[in-house]
């Protein structure tokens, strides 16, 4: 915990958001690996805060739950009704005893850009001013619809904020606006939301008018402006959604890229904020990496791939499939065209090939599955060679079974594994086998029926027909030439 750690931080998450057609809250809409909401957790997170709470309101099981889901679950606090930023603020206190000595920040939940480093720097020019509350701004490009920061040209302070459709001409012409996060003395905060009157339109308690007390008191208020306008950007509707995830997906990126990432073409690939990486991966073009992948030093993915939860080993290569929850070794390579399906797991220098899917399943060193076959449930040791067309028969229609087969294998293409079923090491199998019983190492195990040729069947059942002529014209062909 840094010395401008703050005492709490209070996250706003409690109203519906009808704006965005859905009947997902707002604040559990996801862009880049995370909610909104989860977002700013994360980014409060960073603060290192003694306490953390977030509000909830609008699905509050549903928002809560969601919270709780991971392995630091969030402390939340219920307000009931939705009676404005000033009550939202009062529940969260109360959750939290009441009053807070030290600082409290606050920020909205559908702020998905806002990052650690902005609120740490409005902790430390919080600290550093001794405001009673500071405000988080931005500079602009257009600061039409929010309100404007009013400062004391003598020293800097805020004298107010004022709504657009309430300014003046002059006001309507400042760019640095209210960003609706702020840093507040606890103690003040507490006393000052005591105050707040609903007498508006709306009929609300509304936060910032604490602003407008605490000033009255005679206490300072401040502003710590943001380096990226960006950031204090609110989600209300899809368009906004899709906007946000758009940037953050650059932010990541980039961020991939100066960590030594080679990242072919940006404006295809879209990355999480939960993945993490080593130096010299390269990621080509449509490709996706979602979850909690993780991209091994001189590892190749992509074109047009989804590596969801996956770790990818050390120069492992994947070309045009789709990974979820998978661990693919160093060295090993999947694809082209292949599906790894949750629970697989390949060891080094392995292959999972052509139209090759799999799940459940162990597949050691240096062993091959090399194109069109189905691997589920199974464990395969060390460089075995699964041939092209096979089948791991696994569901019985009721429950899975498993299929073990061993080192140094080689199975023929077409073959049928119908589990439970051991093949031991060093085994060889018939190409068409359907193999039901276990298989001694060592072994050479033939599973089929035996050929037999009906020789003129063509002509007697198929007669006139265009393979019967064919026949029939071979069959003369031969009787010339001999």
């Amino acid at each position: 915990m840094s010395a401008t750690s703050p005492a709490a931080v209070v996250v706003l998450a409690a109203g519906e958001g009808t704006r965005m057609k859905s009947k997902t809250p707002k604040v559990l809409h996801e862009i880049s690996g995370r909610s909104l909401v989860g977002h700013v957790v994360a980014a409060a997170r960073e603060l290192e805060p003694q306490h953390l709470v977030v509000v909830v309101g609008h699905a509050s099981e549903q928002v809560t739950a969601h919270l709780n889901a991971d392995d630091a679950p969030v402390r939340t606090a219920f307000q009931a009704e939705q009676n404005g930023t000033g009550h939202a603020v009062r529940m969260g206190l109360e959750e939290l005893g009441g009053t807070v000595d030290g600082t409290v920040i606050v920020v909205c939940g559908d702020t998905p850009l806002l990052s650690g480093g902005t609120l740490g720097a409005l902790a430390a020019t919080h600290a550093a001013d001794a405001n009673a509350v500071t405000v988080l701004t931005a500079e602009v490009p257009d600061s039409t619809g929010y309100g404007r920061i009013v400062r004391d040209p003598a020293t800097g302070a805020v004298t107010e904020i004022v709504e657009h459709k309430d300014a003046t001409d002059e006001q309507r012409a400042i760019r640095e606006i209210n960003s609706g996060v702020f840093a507040f003395d606890g103690s003040l905060l507490a006393d000052a939301l005591g105050k707040v009157r609903t007498d508006n339109s709306q009929g609300e308690e509304y936060l910032t008018d604490v602003l407008s007390i605490l000033r009255e008191a005679g206490h300072r208020v401040g502003a710590s402006v943001a380096g990226d306008h960006r950031e204090i950007l609110g989600i209300n509707n899809r368009l906004q959604l899709a906007e946000a995830r758009r940037l953050l997906n650059e932010r990541l990126l980039e961020r991939a890229m100066l960590a030594g990432v080679t990242i072919v073409d940006p404006a295809s690939t879209l990355i999480d904020a939960t993945v993490t990486y080593e130096r010299d991966a390269v990621v080509h073009p449509g490709t996706q990496l979602l979850g909690s992948t993780h991209l091994g030093e001189d590892s190749e993915v992509g074109p047009n791939s989804r590596i969801e939860d996956t770790l990818v080993g050390a120069g492992a290569r994947v070309d045009n499939s789709v990974t979820l929850s998978a661990e693919i070794g160093p060295g090993a390579t999947v694809g082209p065209y292949a599906y790894l399906r949750p629970g697989t797991r390949l060891g080094v220098r392995s292959k999972a090939g052509t139209y090759v899917e799999m799940k459940n399943a162990t597949i050691g060193e240096g062993t091959k599955v090399p194109h069109l076959s189905y691997v589920g449930d199974a464990t395969i040791g060390d460089h075995t060679n699964i041939g092209a067309a096979s089948v791991f028969v696994n569901y019985d229609g009721v429950a899975k079974h498993h299929t073990t087969i061993g080192s140094h294998c080689r199975t023929g293409s077409d073959n049928m594994f119908v589990a439970p079923v051991t093949v031991g090491d060093g085994v060889y199998t018939a190409a068409g086998s359907v193999i039901t019983k276990d298989v001694p190492s060592g072994s050479l195990a033939v599973a089929r029926g035996q050929q037999r040729n009906i020789e003129g069947w063509v002509a007697r059942k198929r007669p006139g027909s265009a393979a019967a002529q064919a026949a029939q014209a071979s069959s003369q062909g031969a009787d010339g030439e001999s």
